[in-house]
């Protein structure tokens, strides 16, 4: 669509502008901040992007938990790399959720104040070094296969912004990859670590795509949007099919015993997901829910004076240039 309000739409009635608006999703072509869009659209797009942010902002607490006690100089960099750039993931995001009018500081009061979500992945701990290959592994490797259809979501800014997000998020899978690999082939107790890891963090990786589609709130309405492009269950079978032979190169085991190749359908079969811890951990009743959000109140908090110097300089800057 082209940018900007013209006096002509000024004086369009709402149907005409939605009119205006469906053809352009329907034509593939991409919504701009400066386009007329319903509002339903625009609180969608703030929900999903903002939860997308924090879940950015959220995830590194779980491998920065680890960076002090990474085995070696080369894991230890490759970790402070990997932690870096979700901060940056989530600076993007919050840049594509500004330009649908709403503030950063709006997002993050929310977020402290509990009214607005992130991942429930990050609400599980994580207790060996093995934890940080399967985060990279299963977790990113979600996030991955959830993302890469964004890069054509039907808003421009949160598009371009996930172009970015998933090449470095393919550097994370890899790493992950990677690590639990030298874990596998290590000594058998690297090993048993290793498939431990895999154990425990599996079943939330499913849970990444959300709930089932006929119990998704959101996703039929996306869908028509083109702001996701694949429902929660298409998203999470495409997941299973990539991670399952990838898991037997690791030679590590998936923890589920109904999974095995289905020649008919063309695909994986799975077992049934527990929903009830899902849904638990959504309702913050998770590991480390509590722990994971007051570590982000105490980081704001700790961060005011930077803030604060950054405004002071900044009014500063502009003066002298004026």
């Amino acid at each position: 669509m082209t940018t900007g309000t013209s006096a002509a739409e000024a004086t369009m009635d709402a149907s005409a502008l939605e009119a205006v608006f469906d053809a352009a999703v329907a034509a593939d072509e991409r919504i701009e901040p400066r386009d007329w869009m319903p509002d339903a659209y625009r609180a969608t797009l703030v929900r999903q992007i903002a939860q997308h942010a924090h879940s950015e902002i959220i995830g590194m607490q779980p491998e920065a938990n680890w960076i002090t006690r990474a085995p070696s100089l080369r894991r230890k960099a490759i970790l402070m790399a990997k932690v870096q750039d979700e901060a940056g993931h989530g600076l993007y995001l919050y840049s594509a959720a500004e330009t649908l009018g709403t503030s950063r500081d709006e997002l993050l009061d929310k977020l402290h104040a509990g009214r607005q979500k992130y991942s429930s992945i990050f609400n599980y701990p994580t207790l060996t070094w093995a934890d940080v290959g399967a985060i990279g592994w299963l977790v990113d490797g979600a996030a991955i296969t959830n993302q890469v259809p964004l890069c054509r979501c039907s808003y421009g800014p949160y598009a371009r912004a996930m172009v970015r997000i998933c090449k470095e998020e393919s550097f994370h899978q890899r790493q992950g990859y990677e690590a639990l690999l030298a874990l596998s082939q290590g000594t058998p107790e690297q090993h048993a670590m290793a498939q431990d890891a895999v154990d425990r963090w599996w079943w939330p990786s499913l849970m990444m795509f959300g709930p089932p589609d006929d119990e998704s709130s959101h996703s039929a309405q996306s869908m028509a949007w083109k702001i996701k492009r694949h429902s929660n269950d298409e998203l999470r079978q495409r997941f299973v099919d990539i991670a399952a032979p990838q898991a037997e190169a690791l030679g590590l085991t998936l923890p589920d015993p109904d999974l095995r190749w289905n020649e008919e359908r063309g695909h994986y079969d799975f077992g049934a997901i527990d929903w009830t811890e899902f849904w638990e951990v959504l309702k913050g009743n998770g590991p480390c829910n509590e722990q994971r959000l007051s570590k982000r109140r105490q980081a704001h908090e700790d961060g005011a004076w930077v803030r604060e110097a950054a405004a002071a300089y900044a009014g500063k800057h502009g003066e002298a240039q004026r």
